[in-house]
């Protein structure tokens, strides 16, 4: 149809679509979309149709490249039996014409609903258009009739093969089961359904999205209660994450009929990874935001989407600039904003990481541990998890044995709070000094005292994980591992150092949720709250130079970058698999107030080197449960040669910020 230009191919007696795709524009992967809801008039065409082409210029004006208005929009939902009127059906035919014409000079793809006769019969529709062309009109597959809705006294469902339909003097497909493609970016393919079709046991999202779809556009008529509204948002979250699809919702508004019920207006835009704006109820509003197709192809990829090649695409040729970022991404992509998630997500975590240790020393029939104890965030967090998992299997807390390792850059704060925090915890506290141990080596190995190259750090740490495995030789235990996610994903670690351990506790763990453990933890362990609380305050460090006048000087932040921004590298360039350029530019948007831009470049750099780097690091990790989204485990969620190359994904970006 329209732009399809060249003849149908067949194959096992299917027809084969084809079409030419144009260069292909530059967007960053972004769209930019709308929910649109307005002032409706019942029953009034005229004004209806004149709100919709001003409603649609103002999206537009600002971006909005996929303009979604409510269902019926035409005439308004709550007509009742005039949609049975002869007079107003011409009306529809008439308004459908002229926002055509009114809307040729609105580069973007446009849709609203309206009643449309069909041989005879009369359809509940969403009218799809581009520069003033209907490309299609699809057809409400679901009719309610049921509680308030009593839609089937007007309408029919669609249940045949996509046929043709007059419209606005246009012959366009109608159907149910047909895409929108633009040419000039050939990600956007856009499907359509209508109020009904969503709530149902198999929604037509998710035939949408076997078809090829990446955005679906949903015309609702939904009437709100006092639990509808969550109800709904639970809902359209749950098909945008199965199906793998970006969901812009657009609902009718309060100016409809409040004979009987009352409408909210309720308009919402979504993504697989959840929520990205929604408007507030009974507000006649237009939301604006941008879904990532980026995002979406890397999650139909990851779960093997298939598509399904029975529906009809319909080509259309909109152009797209490079999307400003206008939406939210969290700063904290690990950690909740909402304090009473966050504190569930906390004790929710320390429960998996006891549960995991007490399956584990169940299996072995092993009753002690042994963990290094730094007086540091880490050694911390894997220190309560193990308490925890003792007190869950009746072992006394005695059998941990909790060994401080002080040497060279040992200060007195944390070694005092190490010290303090055991004991209040009840577990066995060994202080094993290894200054003497390490200068011998060093001796041994004719490297001078005065050496601060990384055989002088990485001395000490390996010194320490030797006493640690060899005592827990000596009790009959296992060494808890304390190395997070954040420094397994940059290699911060000595290879055969802390690096290795029998089980480790905080391996999918992040730097930032560590900290954010703190809080929560310590209205638990009360009796060590204050230790904590330092704790959470002091500065990390591996503590492996000499101090100065007692007081930290290898900070490991001014070493391998802001853990915050790491975090957020790790999240979206490794989980999420998203385009480097893509990624440089989220971050520049989240942390614009925090971060220069190069200062951002410079860490995302550094982040991808070490990344690649250190792979031989990962590929030889000790076990260790998976309690965040992310791991890095060799053995699950994260393969990859120790050998591979980061090297362009560096020049990408550099290319790119010429």
């Amino acid at each position: 149809y329209n732009k399809i230009d060249s003849t149908p191919l067949t194959k096992n007696n299917q027809s084969i679509q084809t079409y030419t795709f144009e260069e292909q524009d530059d967007c960053l992967g972004y769209i930019k979309v709308a929910a649109i809801n307005f002032q409706v008039k019942i029953n009034h065409v005229t004004h209806n149709v004149n709100q919709i082409i001003a409603k649609a210029n103002e999206a537009y004006n600002q971006g909005a490249k996929v303009l979604v208005f409510p269902e019926l929009a035409i005439t308004g939902y709550s007509c009742g039996d005039m949609f049975l009127s002869n007079s107003l059906l011409k009306n529809v035919d008439e308004g459908i014409k002229i926002i055509a014409e009114k809307t040729t000079d609105i580069d973007a793809f446009i849709t609203f609903g309206a009643p449309l006769i069909h041989n005879t019969t009369l359809y509940n529709t969403a009218i799809c258009m581009h520069k003033g062309k209907i490309l299609g009109v699809i057809a409400k597959s679901y009719i309610p009739n049921y509680d308030e809705f009593y839609e089937k006294r007007y309408f029919s469902h669609f249940n045949s093969q996509t046929n043709e339909i007059y419209v606005a003097g246009q012959k366009v497909p109608f159907g149910n089961d047909i895409l929108f493609q633009n040419t000039r970016y050939k990600d956007l393919i856009i499907g359509v359904e209508i109020c009904e079709d969503m709530w149902i046991n198999i929604p037509r999202s998710s035939i949408l999205s076997d078809l090829g779809a990446t955005i679906v556009c949903n015309l609702s008529g939904s009437n709100e209660t006092l639990n509808k509204n969550q109800t709904r948002l639970d809902i359209i979250k749950t098909n945008s994450s199965r199906s793998k699809i970006g969901y812009i919702y657009s609902s009718c508004s309060i100016s409809e009929s409040s004979a009987d019920v009352i409408f909210s207006g309720h308009n919402v835009i979504c993504e697989p990874d959840g929520l990205i704006k929604q408007s507030e109820l009974f507000d006649e509003s237009t939301i604006i935001s941008e879904i990532d197709l980026d995002r979406i192809f890397a999650s139909k990829r990851k779960q093997h989407y298939h598509k399904n090649t029975k529906g009809l695409t319909i080509p259309f040729s909109m152009k797209l600039e490079k999307t400003e970022i206008t939406r939210d991404y969290p700063l904290l992509p690990f950690v909740s904003l909402d304090p009473h998630s966050l504190k569930e997500d906390v004790l929710k975590a320390h429960l998996m990481q006891a549960k995991a240790l007490e399956r584990r020393l169940t299996h072995i029939n092993c009753q002690n541990a042994v963990i290094g104890i730094s007086g540091g965030l880490d050694s911390t967090i894997a220190l309560l998890a193990t308490v925890k998992a003792f007190d869950l299997m009746n072992i006394s807390r005695k059998n941990i044995h909790a060994i401080t390792l002080p040497c060279f850059g040992t200060t007195k704060r944390t070694k005092d709070n190490a010290s303090i925090m055991c004991e209040k915890l009840g577990v066995n506290l060994l202080t094993i000094n290894i200054e003497e141990s390490v200068k011998r080596h060093l001796e041994d190995i004719d490297v001078s005292m005065l050496d601060r190259s990384v055989t002088f750090e990485n001395a000490q740490a390996r010194e320490r994980t030797q006493v640690l495995m060899d005592y827990s030789n000596k009790v009959n235990g296992i060494v808890i591992g304390t190395g997070d996610l954040s420094e397994i994903a940059l290699g911060w670690s000595t290879y055969n150092g802390d690096h290795m351990s029998m089980y480790n506790l905080n391996c999918s763990l992040p730097k930032t949720f560590l900290r954010a453990m703190i809080q929560p933890l310590s209205e638990i362990y009360s009796e060590v709250k204050d230790i904590l609380l330092d704790i959470l305050d002091t500065p990390i460090s591996p503590e492996l130079l000499p101090a100065q006048n007692d007081e930290i000087v290898q900070i490991t932040e001014d070493v391998v970058g802001p853990y915050e921004l790491h975090d957020f590298f790790l999240f979206h360039f490794i989980h999420r698999h998203l385009d480097v350029i893509k990624v440089y530019e989220m971050a520049k948007h989240t942390f614009k107030n925090h971060y220069s831009n190069e200062t951002i470049r410079k860490w995302l750099i550094q982040f991808i080197k070490r990344f690649f780097n250190n792979q031989f690091k990962r590929s030889c990790s000790p076990d260790g449960p998976k309690i965040s989204e992310v791991s890095l485990s060799p053995r699950g969620d994260f393969r990859m040669p120790s050998d591979t190359s980061g090297y362009d994904f560096i020049n990408q970006l550099e290319n790119y910020l010429k």
